[in-house]
């Protein structure tokens, strides 16, 4: 643990790196890469600068993501650690938007000031470098000390996040924050948020009984209590329809939502539906037929994140085409809605990073590849490059 002399030694040279005019590669290492980084996407991010809070939203009252059904098993345990710590906790979605909040009484006054509570948005692009974007961007534990924080009114904090890991597929749920006042800094502070991120992630365990994780972007993949099920892709197919359509669907509809007009037997449908209850030990109903186990899909959340304006979250979900060889008609509709949507929000994309990350998994994505030529100075050799691409296409 660092001395207050120590500590305020690293609270001056950081404030003489933010008042350089650029950062060299030594002040970058000073600084550490991904706070350099932040910093850097920050400035270019036009946020105001007398933003002193956090955007505030109101929370719809929607159906409950798998994430806060798992802090209401947990929530009492990460209070009494918020409290007896003399810290705020808070947990926040994939676009770091706060969805849960426990602050001690020394903390909660200032949490309030800048909307560290639930409802406020922490995306980088609105209030620059802070803990809980950061750990949500590089997808690992992450400290941000004092004026390390772009917004003026947290220079005074410390905070420790570390990402929410979803024990079944694997995929980031959202973070966990811990921040104090940055006096208090303390070297255990990412252990303890990497230990809160644990006991979400063991409470999700714990009420996710029975559950059913499926892939349909590039090579489709069901996973099944966290193992991996060998289907057939007409299979595949069947669990992404219902998975879309959790009231569930009749024979017929089914039928007709997969095979279309194509001359194929109920009879056959009927022979897919008996296997796949074999496989999935009683967790598909009938009459009509419908998913019983806890279901996601990257597809969902995908859909969730463009629903949320969460841009770059979408990006990242969508790493090839949803179900590529399917002649479903009704999963070819729906991949062609998806498309569209975000086609729609790659055109109000600012961040080139997440760009250049979907142009690599889509070479033919016109749509960023002019979104790119458009945020790239007329200038700049990435420019012309860019133009040449595209003409190429």
């Amino acid at each position: 643990m660092l001395s207050q002399q120590e500590l305020t030694k690293k609270r001056n040279l950081i404030e003489q790196l933010r008042q350089s005019s650029s950062l060299s590669l030594k002040h970058a290492d000073q600084l550490g890469q991904s706070i350099a980084s932040s910093w850097q996407r920050s400035n270019s991010a036009e946020i105001p600068k007398d933003r002193d809070a956090a955007p505030l939203v109101i929370q719809k009252q929607s159906m409950k993501s798998v994430l806060k059904v798992a802090l209401e098993h947990c929530e009492s345990e990460l209070t009494h650690i918020a409290e007896q710590s003399s810290m705020v906790a808070a947990v926040g979605d994939v676009g770091s938007t706060i969805i849960w909040s426990a602050a001690s009484g020394q903390m909660r006054n200032a949490a309030e000031r800048v909307h560290f509570i639930e409802g406020g948005q922490w995306r980088e692009e609105l209030v620059g470098t802070n803990a809980l974007a950061l750990s949500l961007k590089t997808q690992q534990s992450s400290c941000v000390f004092s004026n390390e924080h772009y917004m003026s009114s947290i220079h005074d904090w410390v905070c420790y996040a570390a990402p929410i890991i979803d024990p079944y597929s694997k995929q980031v749920l959202g973070v966990i924050d811990l921040s104090t006042t940055w006096n208090h800094h303390n070297s255990l502070g990412l252990l303890a948020a990497e230990r809160c991120a644990s006991i979400i992630q063991t409470a999700l365990l714990e009420f996710q009984q029975q559950h059913l994780f499926i892939r349909a972007f590039s090579v489709p993949q069901v996973l099944f209590n966290g193992k991996i099920v060998v289907l057939t892709p007409r299979q595949i197919e069947i669990l992404t329809i219902l998975a879309l359509c959790p009231q569930g669907m009749n024979l017929e509809n089914l039928h007709q939502a997969i095979y279309g007009e194509r001359k194929v037997s109920v009879g056959t449908l009927k022979a897919e539906m008996s296997q796949l209850r074999d496989i999935l030990g009683g967790m598909l109903g009938s009459r009509p037929y419908r998913l019983l186990a806890h279901v996601e899909a990257d597809f969902l959340q995908a859909e969730n994140a463009l629903d949320s304006g969460y841009m770059e979250s979408a990006l990242k979900l969508c790493k090839g085409v949803f179900l590529a060889k399917t002649e479903s008609p009704f999963l070819c509709a729906w991949r062609d809605c998806l498309e569209s949507r975000l086609s729609e929000a790659i055109f109000k994309a600012n961040e080139t990073d997440s760009l250049l990350k979907h142009l690599a998994h889509f070479p033919e994505a016109i749509d960023a590849v002019e979104r790119l030529i458009e945020l790239t100075p007329l200038g700049h050799p990435a420019h012309q490059i860019l133009m040449k691409y595209k003409d190429e296409q």
